[in-house]
C-alpha cells in the first residue's frame, strides 16, 4: 500500500507536469498535500509539514546556489568563458579538439548550469566546427556530455549540493570524489561515444547547420577578454577553497586555530561568498566596469534561478511529506531486506523517476527523499554518503527526452529532427548515467 500511494503521487504529478503543462513548483506543492492525505498525515500538520520541507531545503541552498549564479554571471558576462574555452582550443589543434572542448565545457560548467553553459559554449563551438570544417554534433558531444556531468555530480550545482544536505553527506567529499567520477564517465559519454554514435548513425553528423536558434548572444573581442589564468581562477575558486577545506581536514586538526581557520573559509557558504567578492573584483572593478553594471549581472542571475529555487523547495515538501507519512523509511527498509546495493538502489529509483518526470532536479530530490534513511547509517564522514549522492547524480540524467527542456534545446541547438535526437542524445544520456553508475562503483571498491 505504501509503495501504491507513492506511484499514485508520481503518476500525479507527471499528469500536472505534463499532460496539464502546471507549473512544476505549483505541481509539487499539490502533490505533496495529496500524499500527506493519503498517507494519513494529520491535516493540521500537513501546512506545517510542507514548510518545514520548503524551509530546510532552501535554508542552506539559498547561499551557495544564489552566489554560485552570481558568479557564473560575471565570468560570462565579462566574457571569461569565451577566454577559457579560445585559449584551451588554440593550445590543443584539431586532433586533440574533443579534450580541448572538454576541458573548457569543464571548467565553465563548474559555474554555470547545463542551459546557461550550453547557451555560453555553444556558439564558440560552432564557430570552431565551422573553421575547422566539423560537424557541429562532433564536437557538441563532448560538450552537452560534460556540462551534463559537471550539472549532475559536482557542488556548487543544485542538485548535487541539495542531495548532499538531505543525505548529510560532506560537501568536501562529494566534490573530491564527483570530479574523480567525472573523468571516466565523461571519456566515455563523450569521446568514446561520440566515435560509437559516427560509426552507426553517421546522419547526424552534419556540417550545414543554422545556430540561428540561439538568437542573439554577446561576441568578444579576445583582446577585451580577462587573461585566461585569472578567468580559470576565479571560475574554480569554490572548488578550490572546498578541496582545499576537505584535504586540510585530513591533515590539520580541527582544534587547531589554523585548522579552524580553514574550514570557517573553506566551508561551502563562506566558499561562494569569498569566490563572489573575488569574481566582483577580477570580473567586474578591476575591468574598469562600475558597480551599477556589476549590479545589473547579479540581479539578473538571480532572475535566472529564481524558478529552480521554488523547484527545489518543492522538491523539499515533497520529499518531508515522504518521511512524515513513513514512506522514506519503508522504502529504505525494504531495500535494505532485499540486500540491494544502496549505490544501486539510489541509481535506480532516481533514473526511474527521471524517465517519468522529466526533470533532473525534480527526480534526484524526490529520490533523496526516499532513501534518505538509507545514507543515514553511514554518517556525515563516510564516502559512503558521498557516493549515494553521486549515484543519485547518475540516475538523474538517465534517458533524457521528449518531457525535458534539455531535450528540446539539443533538438534545436543541433539542427536535429525528432527521432534522431531520441536516437543520439536519449542514448548518449544513459551511456552517460550508466557510465557515472560504474564509476561510481569502482570508487567504492577503494575508499
Amino acid at each position: 500500500m505504501p509503495l501504491l500511494i507513492v506511484l499514485i503521487g508520481v503518476i500525479f504529478l507527471i499528469f500536472l507536469i505534463v499532460k496539464l503543462k502546471l507549473n512544476t513548483y505549483v505541481s509539487l506543492i499539490i502533490t505533496s498535500f495529496l500524499i500527506a492525505l493519503l498517507l494519513k498525515v494529520p491535516i493540521a500538520k500537513i501546512p506545517t509539514t510542507i514548510e518545514a520541507g520548503i524551509g530546510s531545503q532552501l535554508g542552506h541552498l539559498a547561499i551557495i546556489f544564489g552566489f554560485g549564479s552570481m558568479l557564473g554571471a560575471l565570468v560570462s558576462d565579462a566574457g571569461g568563458g569565451y577566454r577559457i574555452a579560445t585559449t584551451l582550443i588554440d593550445k590543443f589543434g584539431r586532433r586533440w579538439i574533443q579534450l580541448a572542448i572538454i576541458l573548457a565545457s569543464f571548467i565553465i560548467g563548474l559555474a554555470l548550469f547545463f542551459e546557461v553553459g550550453l547557451v555560453v559554449v555553444l556558439p564558440i563551438v560552432f564557430i570552431i566546427a565551422r573553421e575547422l570544417d566539423m560537424p557541429l554534433i562532433y564536437l557538441g558531444i563532448p560538450m552537452a556530455a560534460t556540462l551534463n556531468v559537471t550539472h549532475a555530480f559536482l557542488p556548487p550545482h543544485p542538485a548535487p549540493t541539495a542531495i548532499a544536505n538531505m543525505l548529510h553527506a560532506n560537501l568536501g567529499h562529494v566534490l573530491l570524489l564527483g570530479i574523480i567520477a567525472a573523468i571516466p564517465t565523461i571519456i566515455i559519454a563523450g569521446p568514446v561515444f561520440n566515435w560509437v554514435l559516427h560509426k552507426v548513425y553517421p546522419q547526424v553528423y552534419r556540417k550545414n547547420i543554422d545556430i540561428s536558434v540561439l538568437g542573439e548572444y554577446k561576441e568578444f573581442k579576445l583582446e577585451e577578454t580577462p587573461g585566461f589564468g585569472i578567468s580559470v581562477l576565479t571560475a574554480m575558486m569554490p572548488v578550490i577553497l572546498i578541496a582545499i577545506g576537505t584535504i586540510c581536514s585530513f591533515i590539520i586538526p580541527k582544534t587547531n586555530l589554523v585548522g579552524e581557520f580553514i574550514q570557517f573559509v573553506c566551508a561551502p557558504d563562506e566558499a561562494m561568498l569569498i569566490s563572489l567578492i573575488f569574481a566582483i573584483f577580477t570580473m567586474g572593478l578591476h575591468r574598469n566596469k562600475k558597480m551599477a553594471e556589476i549590479e545589473n549581472s547579479l540581479t539578473a542571475s538571480i532572475k535566472q534561478i529564481a524558478p529552480m529555487l521554488l523547484i527545489i523547495g518543492g522538491g523539499g515538501a515533497f520529499k518531508q511529506v515522504l518521511v512524515a507519512g513513513g514512506i522514506s523509511k519503508y522504502v529504505s527498509d525494504l531495500f535494505l531486506h532485499t540486500h540491494m546495493s544502496p549505490i544501486l538502489a539510489a541509481w535506480l529509483i532516481t533514473a526511474v523517476l527521471r524517465v517519468c518526470l522529466g526533470s533532473s532536479t525534480v527526480s534526484a530530490l524526490t529520490a533523496a527523499g526516499l532513501i534518505a534513511p538509507m545514507s543515514q547509517q553511514y554518517g556525515s564522514q563516510s564516502a559512503m554518503a558521498a557516493l549515494m549522492v553521486l549515484a543519485i547524480g547518475a540516475g538523474s540524467v538517465f534517458c533524457d527526452h521528449v518531457n525535458d527542456a534539455g531535450f528540446w534545446m539539443i533538438k534545436s541547438y543541433f539542427g536535429l529532427s525528432l527521432k534522431e535526437t531520441l536516437l543520439s542524445w536519449s542514448t548518449l544520456t544513459s551511456v552517460l548515467a550508466l557510465a557515472g553508475l560504474g564509476s561510481v562503483y569502482l570508487i567504492s571498491l577503494f575508499v
